[in-house]
């Protein structure tokens, strides 16, 4: 069975205003002072996120127990030095980012200039394990256009400095400026990524391997393919959900590579455009089907999301589990919405920002 496992950022908050706190070398400093050996938080570009990561999970009710967990502490850590943690994948609130000191956070600043300073967004990356490289690439290629349902139900980012962006993932859109993001044409050998990747790197744009920023790419760290398309979700049962449907599809595309089965010939354009559409409507409106790329009612393309994984789920037992998360979600609304009508109910971002502290660890 493929394990997976789940990094999470979060936005630290005042616990009162809402406002973005930049206090994650103090939270984290806390942490090191009572537990020296703890390997659960990260540092992240700015100083006003918290991120955390599980260790590997085979069953999907341990890996949800875990960020329930692992969300928990981070605010019981944070309200230790007077803020807390909030599931937001954008500060609804405007803000002005704290890059953190650190070499890299720095050269990354000189690089790109506005577009790190900016870079206030939070994201949720599902690792699955995979045998081995061409096994994972043989998923990456196969994973590309089923990505956009998975951006669509995670979508949590509808507000920006302030004001609605129109969309259900604006954070999807202000990561799309990193030059490395987006999806990927198709390599067809791990030695054609790795030979890719090289590339990318020797043109000096980016700093190093970790530095590509495909929506699925194989890890530098682990032996898994990471997904990163999700904003980060308002719910833990909602990442699991994403978590869920993450592992069927890379078991999926990898039984699809080992019975020789083609990927899909979908263009970066038309990718780009589904990504585009995803990130504009979330669950609320249109998508583009991974299979024809024509817009089709967002119900629909989570049905036959379903129908494509449901053999991988149902092998792991998760197929019941995934039916219920997707309906749950288009009853309810995902994160996006959440924002959307609670705003609309008090008027007030700062209210927003406060009751989705408490949703964060529900």
């Amino acid at each position: 069975m493929r394990t997976v496992g789940v990094e999470e950022e979060l936005l630290l908050v005042d616990p009162e205003t809402g406002e973005p706190r930049a206090l994650s070398a103090a939270v984290l400093a806390r942490v090191a002072g009572k537990d020296a050996g703890q390997d659960v938080f990260e540092k992240e570009l700015h100083e006003q996120m918290l991120e955390f990561a599980t260790h590997p999970q085979s069953s999907m009710e341990s890996l949800h127990a875990e960020i329930v967990r692992c969300r928990k502490e981070a605010a019981g850590h944070a309200e230790e030095i007077g803020c807390t943690v909030a599931a937001l994948a954008t500060s609804p609130l405007p803000v002005s980012p704290a890059i953190g000191v650190n070499r890299r956070y720095q050269w990354m600043a000189e690089q790109y200039g506005i577009a790190t300073r900016e870079q206030l967004v939070l994201g949720c990356h599902v690792h699955v394990s995979v045998e081995s490289d061409e096994e994972g690439v043989g998923v990456v290629d196969r994973l590309r256009p089923w990505l956009s349902p998975l951006a669509a139900l995670s979508a949590n980012s509808p507000f920006w400095q302030g004001k609605d962006s129109g969309y259900s993932s604006y954070r999807s859109r202000v990561w799309q400026r990193w030059p490395s993001a987006g999806p990927t044409e198709i390599f067809g050998s791990a030695e054609r990524y790795h030979r890719r990747v090289a590339d990318m790197v020797a043109t000096g744009a980016i700093l190093d391997e970790a530095m590509v920023y495909f929506d699925a790419r194989l890890s530098e760290r682990y032996p898994t393919v990471e997904i990163r398309v999700s904003d980060v979700c308002l719910h833990a049962e909602t990442a699991g959900l994403i978590a869920t449907l993450a592992r069927g599809l890379v078991e999926t595309a990898a039984r699809e590579w080992r019975a020789g089965r083609e990927a899909a010939d979908h263009s970066v354009s038309l990718l780009r455009l589904a990504a585009w559409q995803a990130a504009r409507a979330g669950l609320t409106g249109d998508l583009l089907h991974p299979e024809t790329m024509r817009p089709m009612p967002a119900e629909a393309v989570l049905r036959d999301l379903l129908d494509h994984v449901a053999e991988a789920l149902d092998a792991h037992g998760d197929l019941e589990r995934a039916r219920e998360g997707c309906a749950r979600l288009l009853r309810e609304g995902n994160g996006a919405q959440v924002q959307r009508e609670l705003m609309e109910r008090t008027g007030s971002l700062r209210d927003v920002v406060t009751e989705c502290v408490r949703h964060t660890q529900r």
